[in-house]
């Protein structure tokens, strides 16, 4: 039988195989010749067959069945360590020295029957990083100088084009160059209404081209790509063992040297002390042993996580081990950033509004674009995007796109620096330029006079009042400070947010709060539209982490539900961290314990009903396990069962639990 132990740590080298390995098929072939010869034996002592022919089948049935458990225990001991598997053979041959044969070969039977069940289970949660496996192709046709060429995905580098077919999929993660086709992503996000690629637009590995030909250019190596960084999740995912399984496994040895101890007493006890026979003692003795080995309770804890990862991988949801499965089920509060997850995060900028002239002349800013006159809304625009051109944020994206649409001239900015969460500043044209929020106007502007300020908090207040986000522009020359205008930028709630926050109620998550670094309004006016219950709005990345620890305070286990950019701190602070992963984001992906690869946010609910399932999955396996134990030795010391009725006791009890562990590959909340 393969102990938990072994079979995680054998995960990923088994990963890679076919789905009928040679060793299960070889270990199935064990059990029928075990099953041949304890049968053979049974049968010839009945009808009085030579003996040495009985003897002989019997042989068989204790080579072939003790052949893996013998190794297993052998392997274990030049550790040193004492496993389950060593129990086993110390009963059946225990059986065979007192004259039992059969009941010892039919222990062997049984024991290496269930290592080939539990193999079977196991081996069908694993099937995950097998089925990503072979959703990666194994070679792209390469365009170059108008032929294509058939090329190993291994050699292929960032720059190159390759040519993708109807029907095909994709060899490499790239954006398309020409063509357009729908593209069936749901393999890898689990969405799955196919999504219209078009030049510019970006394709993932393993996805299925549908319609048209593409010609996609490489944007990441082979090893690089979604659906590697996916396979090499999920194994580590495998890998790492769950709270229970952890516990398991430090009680296993004393365990296990408990069971031997207590065969021992006896053993000895009753044939010392109260006179006994040797073989009804060493007989019940062997029968104890065979009950009290904790098969089925080392088993259950894998049998449930592993399919419960599986099965979620399945949903796009990828827990990145089997301790956030655990821990996932006992969340009652979630923490949820604002833009790119309660939002569509594809903010837009909506209004553009000049104040006045920028004062002095020369220059294209000072003198072709102002020359003294009233600023225009195009004229404030390309200022801000040549200020909003350095930053990485997400309205400063919006901002330049919106400068680009409109076919303006972004000039030069120099001297870019950003106060995280609050604005940035740069020199355009030799003025300095800030844009930012109110809370930066009167921080980093604190004790100066702004011309023009009132009346641009007066229109920023309006604006966030209809929910969206505001911006002061801000010139600084070296003798005053006045505002130039402000943007205006809103965001998409997204259609299942609504949805989701009430199935979380329905799920037993007694508190939602938002943490954002937004103005206080926008967030409200988004809050009030889904229900959630307190909002904390302009937080700084420290500050949304001061939140997390007070929620911990309060709560059993908090959760955050983050883009994973500006909210690793507080990802890392929270109990479980779950990452918007839209096709394999890679900071969510690198942050998160839980992952949410359709970029669902209703996968959400989902993830905590499976974490939770798994849960309570495990305390039917554990009083299953742990019940069959008791009972059997109670009925042993009481009733004095005979060791066939133990044996099939035990190992019923292993497969029962593989079993029902197996059932959360079918969950679907």
């Amino acid at each position: 039988m393969e102990t938990f132990s072994s079979a995680v740590s054998a995960a990923s080298d088994r990963s890679t195989e076919p789905a009928e390995r040679p060793v299960v098929r070889r270990q199935a072939a064990f059990v029928v010749l075990t099953f041949f010869g304890m049968v053979t034996g049974l049968l010839g002592g009945w009808f009085g067959a030579p003996e040495s022919l009985v003897w002989s089948s019997y042989a068989v049935a204790y080579v072939f069945g003790g052949w893996y458990g013998l190794k297993e225990s052998v392997r274990a001991l030049q550790e040193p360590a004492v496993e389950i598997d060593l129990l086993m053979i110390l009963a059946a041959l225990g059986a065979l020295f007192i004259g039992a044969p059969f009941e010892g070969a039919m222990l062997l039977f049984l024991f290496s029957l269930s290592g080939v069940l539990e193999e079977y289970a196991i081996g069908r949660s694993r099937t995950a990083i097998r089925s990503l496996i072979e959703m990666r192709p194994e070679s792209a046709r390469i365009l170059s100088d108008g032929q294509e060429t058939t090329t190993p995905i291994d050699d292929v580098e960032v720059g190159d084009v390759f040519v993708v077919r109807p029907g095909d999929r994709l060899p490499l993660d790239g954006v398309v160059e020409a063509g357009e086709s729908t593209v069936d992503q749901s393999s890898l996000t689990g969405e799955s209404v196919p999504v219209t690629k078009a030049p510019g637009d970006e394709v993932f590995s393993g996805t299925i081209n549908e319609t048209g030909s593409l010609e996609v250019q490489v944007t990441r190596k082979a090893e690089e790509s979604a659906i590697s960084r996916l396979i090499n999740m999920v194994e580590r995912a495998q890998e790492k063992r769950a709270p229970t399984q952890q516990l398991i496994d430090r009680f296993e040895q004393p365990y296990v040297m408990s069971v031997l101890a207590m065969t021992a007493v006896a053993v000895a006890l009753p044939i010392t002390v109260l006179n006994h026979s040797f073989e009804p003692t060493f007989y019940r003795a062997m029968t104890l042993m065979v009950a009290a080995s904790p098969c089925a309770v080392i088993i259950s804890t894998p049998a449930a996580v592993l399919s419960a990862i599986s099965a979620g991988g399945r949903q796009g949801v990828l827990f990145k081990g089997g301790e956030h499965i655990e821990t996932a089920g006992n969340v009652d509060a979630v923490a949820f950033d604002k833009t790119g997850t309660l939002t569509e995060g594809n903010t837009r900028l909506t209004d553009v509004s000049a104040r006045g002239a920028v004062s002095g002349d020369g220059g294209s800013i000072r003198g072709e674009l102002v020359a003294g006159e009233s600023l225009t809304d195009e004229q404030l625009l390309a200022i801000a995007a040549a200020v909003q051109s350095r930053s990485e944020h997400h309205l400063a994206e919006a901002t330049v796109e919106a400068a680009r649409e409109r076919g303006l001239e972004i000039p030069a900015a120099t001297g870019f620096e950003a106060v995280v969460g609050k604005g940035v500043h740069a020199t355009v044209e030799g003025r300095t330029i800030h844009i930012g929020n109110p809370r930066y106007v009167r921080t980093e502007l604190e004790g100066r006079s702004v011309d023009g300020l009132e009346a641009g908090l007066d229109a920023v207040r309006d604006l966030e009042h209809g929910g969206k986000t505001s911006v002061l522009v801000v010139e600084e020359t070296d003798d005053r400070l006045r505002v130039l205008g402000w943007l205006a930028f809103s965001d998409t709630i997204r259609a299942d947010a609504a949805e989701t926050i009430e199935r979380l109620r329905e799920r037993g998550v007694e508190q939602i709060v938002m943490l954002t670094g937004d103005n206080e309004r926008v967030a409200q006016y988004i809050a009030e539209e889904l229900g959630i219950d307190e909002v904390y709005a302009e937080l700084l990345p420290e500050e949304k982490v001061d939140h997390i620890e007070a929620l911990q305070e309060r709560h059993e286990a908090v959760a955050m539900v983050g883009d994973g950019v500006n909210d690793a701190p507080a990802l890392a602070t929270a109990d479980i961290s779950i990452g918007m992963g839209g096709a394999g984001t890679d900071v969510a992906l690198e942050t998160a314990d839980i992952v949410l690869m359709s970029d669902r946010l209703d996968r959400l609910p989902y993830a905590f009903a499976l974490s939770k399932e798994t849960r309570r999955t495990l305390y039917i396996n554990f009083a299953i396990a742990f019940g069959a134990i008791a009972i059997m030795i109670v009925a042993i010391l009481t009733a004095g069962i005979p060791l066939p009725v133990a044996v099939v006791g035990h190992e019923g009890s292993t497969v029962l639990v593989s079993l029902i562990g197996l059932r959360l590959l079918r969950f679907d909340g």
